[in-house]
C-alpha cells in the first residue's frame, strides 16, 4: 500500500512537470507550446518561424500522458504508468531528433541559447514516471480458489432391480 501511494505521488509529480514544460524555454528561447506536434511527424519538419495553439502544440502529448497517469492512479496500474511514461520520454526524444534536424545541431548554452529548462522538465518528468512505474506494485492479483476435494454424496443405497444386462432377449 505504500509503494503504491509513494509510486503514485511520483507519477503524479512527473505528470504535472512534463504539463508545465512547454510553458518554458525549450530551444533558443521559444516555448515549447510553440512546437506543432504535427510538425514532429511530418516529412518537412520543425520550422523554426512557425507558431502554435496550445491545443496543437506538443503540450496536446503531455496532457494526454497526464491523463494516462490519472488512470494508472486510480486503476493502480503499472503498465499505464509506463505507457505515460513513454509518451513523454518519446515525444521529448522525438522533439530533440526534430529539432537537431532542423538547425544543424542541438547545443547547450548559458545565455538563453540552446537547450532550455522545458526539455529538462520534460525529462525529468519522464524519469519520475519512469521510477513511480518501478515503485508501484500495482494491483494484487487475484487468488484462485482450489477445487474442493471431492466428496462423495450420502445417499441410501438402492437395491438393483435387475443385474443382469443386457437384458435376456424375449423368447415368445
Amino acid at each position: 500500500m505504500i509503494r503504491n501511494a509513494i509510486g503514485s505521488l511520483l507519477g503524479l509529480i512527473g505528470a504535472a512537470a512534463a504539463v508545465w514544460s512547454p510553458f518554458r524555454a525549450w530551444y533558443d528561447g521559444r516555448h515549447g507550446r510553440d512546437y506543432r506536434l504535427s510538425d514532429l511527424f511530418s516529412g518537412s519538419g520543425i520550422d523554426p518561424t512557425a507558431t502554435s495553439g496550445a491545443m496543437t502544440s506538443i503540450l496536446l502529448a503531455f496532457l494526454v500522458a497526464a491523463l494516462i497517469t490519472l488512470a494508472a492512479v486510480v486503476l493502480r496500474s503499472r503498465v499505464l504508468m509506463g505507457l505515460a511514461a513513454l509518451v513523454v520520454i518519446g515525444i521529448t526524444v522525438l522533439w530533440m531528433v526534430r529539432q537537431g534536424q532542423a538547425v544543424g545541431s542541438l547545443s547547450v548554452g548559458g545565455e538563453g541559447t540552446g537547450l532550455g529548462v522545458g526539455v529538462a522538465n520534460a525529462f525529468g518528468g519522464g524519469a519520475l514516471l519512469i521510477l513511480a512505474t518501478a515503485v508501484m506494485r500495482g494491483r494484487p492479483r487475484r487468488r484462485t480458489r482450489a477445487p474442493a476435494p471431492y466428496e462423495p454424496l450420502d445417499l441410501p443405497p438402492v437395491a438393483p432391480t435387475n443385474t443382469a444386462w443386457p437384458p435376456p432377449p424375449d423368447r415368445t
